[in-house]
């Protein structure tokens, strides 16, 4: 395959029109034009990477089911992105294991399978593959939001479930997930935390979240090892002259990546802005933080068993409390590009680049370069609507 006449993304972070080849399913450096696709009027950017969401299309990663993981694999893959990280919520120590063993068993089960996508979403066959079972994101991990958080910050998460950091179930969860956990939100504050942060540091990404913890003791938890923040300014202490809190010992801890919810709902314009003063663009993950209405219309849906009403861009608990987003991850990149004056390479970076290179999976996925493998979506330049995606859904 080839594809001619798009504004490429490359990989020192610039837009060069020229042609992609692509040869079985990795990017190459000269490939056969048996299908060429003109790419006149478009960008060409690599598939997304999502390390935090919850759901969409009317389902959600705690369903713990095969048809959830589906539904959500797909809907993911049809608006870009080719790699998905879902989120538990704060659930009981069963409702988590068994999540975490339907994800194992998921994974087993996806079978390496290409997928091409028009603006519609409609799956099409590419080069003679099997296009029965392909039109699915590839799952490569599992992040454990709950239960270790504060009931000060608990935000959509239930107070009945929240626990101290505790290593030995980290360890169950971990085991029934076949080592699938890469991300686990703690708030460094509660008893414990500390030594479960030294414990597990080499293990998986400790993220500061939903915790209401002041710049000293977070600054702390980042000497020992966390290096990640959950959705920046949302759950977490605001940042002030006199009490920086979290957002101020991220700031000082160079090696923390930061994630950020472009919704225009979670975070103002203005602070998004400041985000990228203050961090760069090396350290900032867009992430959708999306709940199961995402992909739908207005309604009542639930969110960890809570009730919320989504109206518009808004999701919320019966107190008002912001429950997750409505926004998927490109729609998230496209509102920063064009409502929030985020230049679009920078935006690309945030949301295909860094959290691949976060989660470990960059030697694969994340950019358009030879022998990786061939996920690149093409948006109109005007609008930044899908034009066509292009996904090698691979399961190792």
């Amino acid at each position: 395959m080839i594809i001619k006449n798009a504004d490429v993304y490359t990989e020192d972070g610039k837009f060069v029109n020229k042609d992609i080849y692509i040869d079985g399913a990795f990017f190459a450096e000269k490939a056969d034009d048996d299908i060429v696709i003109d790419a006149t009027g478009c960008y060409a950017i690599p598939a997304l990477t999502d390390i935090h969401f919850h759901g969409c299309a009317g389902y959600d990663f705690s369903d713990g089911s095969k048809e959830a993981l589906d539904a959500i694999a797909e809907y993911e893959a049809s608006v870009g992105v080719a790699n998905i990280i879902p989120a538990t919520m704060t659930l009981t120590q069963d409702d988590l294991i068994r999540i975490c063993d339907t994800a194992r068993l998921y994974q087993a089960d996806n079978s390496v399978s290409l997928y091409e996508a028009d603006s519609t979403g409609t799956g099409i066959g590419i080069g003679g593959v099997d296009n029965t079972n392909v039109k699915k994101a590839r799952l490569c991990g599992i992040n454990l939001e709950g239960p270790f958080i504060s009931p000060a910050k608990k935000g959509a998460q239930n107070p009945k479930y929240i626990r101290t950091p505790d290593t030995a179930l980290f360890d169950k969860l971990n085991a029934a997930s076949g080592n699938m956990i890469k991300l686990v939100s703690i708030a460094p504050e509660l008893e414990g935390a500390m030594e479960f942060i030294e414990k597990k540091q080499d293990e998986v990404i400790i993220s500061l979240g939903h915790t209401d913890a002041d710049y000293d003791t977070s600054l702390l938890a980042f000497n020992k090892g966390a290096r990640h923040v959950t959705h920046l300014y949302n759950a977490m202490k605001p940042y002030n002259h006199r009490e920086p809190g979290l957002i101020g010992a991220a700031s000082d801890s160079e090696d923390v990546y930061v994630e950020l919810i472009c919704d225009g709902i979670h975070v103002h314009p203005a602070v998004i802005r400041t985000a990228f003063k203050t961090f760069g663009d090396d350290r900032i993950i867009f992430i959708s933080d999306s709940m199961r209405a995402t992909g739908l219309g207005n309604g009542h849906y639930s969110l960890g068993g809570q009730d919320v009403k989504v109206e518009g861009n808004l999701a919320t608990l019966q107190d008002g409390t912001i429950a997750g987003s409505v926004t998927n991850l490109m729609d998230c990149l496209r509102t920063a590009v064009l409502q929030m004056g985020i230049p679009l390479q920078t935006a690309v970076k945030c949301a295909a680049v860094n959290p691949a290179k976060c989660v470990g999976i960059y030697d694969m996925y994340g950019s358009i370069s030879p022998q990786k493998l061939a996920n690149v979506v093409l948006l109109k330049k005007e609008t930044l609507e899908i034009f066509r995606v292009i996904l090698n859904c691979h399961t190792h």
